[in-house]
């Protein structure tokens, strides 16, 4: 059942959603080429933590037998690596990745998500425009995040898009409601038709996040049972945000104003 936010829940969201536009402000002057992406996750940690939340993806359990809870407080994916990748001690960021950040803040009982691609030193011609056909991707996707329209309007909108720039969505794995739970109804794939789905109605709050592959769409997933790879190795791109549906426009909660 998708929720509808009353005003108080809403400025409850507001102030999840706010850590984490807080922590990207913080993270792209933090992240450079030599860190590893355990000393980033440290890093996130400590801000999500100084701005009184906590980091909702630690410890994160998916309930699949064999596969351990989140063990960090942000998914770092380079390159071909989608979502999900793991920090460690031994994964160091170098000049020239493509590094996809997704991170869920917890504070007064509500979740706020976001997800960033940063282009790390001397990236590539391809690779940036990858990053930017992602993250316009999404507002594409929003275009249509408004009353009247379906959650099948935002979805078909978003693969339109990335399809018409040569690239491939995800199918895999989609965006979601949020609110007091980190994945809430509705299911939002990065395609479909439009004019399907639930209506969009006022005080709903969703994340919605194109990722995006180079290359052919297929994935892979990793023995730690988390990272998620491109299976012909190909360049991936991850852009979210938590958005408001409102009377107009969409609100979206996670980009400092």
């Amino acid at each position: 059942m998708v929720t509808i936010k009353s005003k108080k829940e809403i400025e409850l969201m507001r102030e999840a959603c706010r850590v984490v536009a807080v922590l990207y402000e913080k993270l792209e002057k933090e992240i450079k080429p030599g860190m590893t992406t355990w000393e980033l996750d440290q890093i996130a940690e400590k801000i999500i933590r100084a701005e009184g939340a906590i980091p909702a993806e630690k410890g994160y359990d998916i309930g699949i037998k064999g596969v351990p809870p989140y063990p960090a407080s942000i998914c770092v994916s380079i390159n071909d690596e989608v979502i999900h990748g793991v920090p460690t001690k031994n994964k160091i960021i170098k000049d020239g990745d493509i590094v996809s950040i997704d991170t869920v803040a917890l504070k007064n009982g509500f979740n706020g998500d976001a997800a960033r691609t940063f282009m790390i030193g001397n990236v590539s011609k391809e690779a940036r425009r990858l990053v930017e056909v992602t993250k316009q991707a999404f507002f594409e996707g929003i275009k249509y995040a408004k009353p009247g329209y379906r959650i099948g309007d935002v979805c078909h909108a978003i693969g339109e898009y990335v399809h018409s720039q040569g690239y491939s969505v995800v199918r895999e794995f989609q965006g979601h409601g949020i609110g007091r739970e980190m994945h809430e109804d509705p299911g939002i794939p990065n395609y479909g038709k439009a004019g399907k789905g639930i209506r969009l109605e006022p005080g709903m709050t969703l994340a919605i996040e194109p990722m995006v592959i180079e290359g052919k769409p297929n994935i892979l997933e990793l023995d730690d049972g988390w990272t998620i790879v491109t299976e012909d190795g190909s360049l991936a791109a991850h852009y979210e945000n938590t958005i408001l549906i409102t009377e107009k426009e969409p609100e979206v909660l996670t980009i400092l104003k």
